[in-house]
This record gives C-alpha cells, sequence and structure tokens, in this order.
C-alpha cells in the first residue's frame, strides 16, 4: 500500500514559480521528495520536511 503524501509537501512545488525562482527551489523540492520516499513517517521527518520548507523560503526570499 502507497503512503499518503504529507500535506507539507505541496509548499515544496515549484513549477509555478517563475523560472529563476523555480530553479532556485527546485533542489528543495527533490530533497523532501527523497526524505519523504525514504524515511518513515514519524515526527522527525514532519521536522525534517518543514525545517527544510523554512529554508526553501529563505533561498527563495533571497533571490527577490
Amino acid at each position: 500500500m502507497e503512503e499518503q503524501r504529507e500535506p507539507i509537501m505541496k509548499f515544496f512545488e515549484h513549477k509555478h514559480l517563475k523560472a529563476e525562482l523555480s530553479e532556485r527551489s527546485r533542489p528543495f523540492c527533490e530533497l523532501a521528495e527523497h526524505i519523504h520516499a525514504t524515511i518513515p513517517r514519524n515526527a522527525e521527518r514532519s521536522t525534517a520536511l518543514r525545517k527544510l520548507l523554512e529554508a526553501k523560503d529563505c533561498a527563495v526570499r533571497a533571490a527577490l
């Protein structure tokens, strides 16, 4: 049975962004997908994804 995606994963989507911001965001999306696929669902995975999202947001804002 395939695991349901965590709601936070939608915030890593980047294809709707302008090209420059999408390229800045893409590596964070790839890492989030890797974490989601390889680490069992638990509080630590959720925390890792949340902190990765914070880092992604900072990197995208830095490019603005």
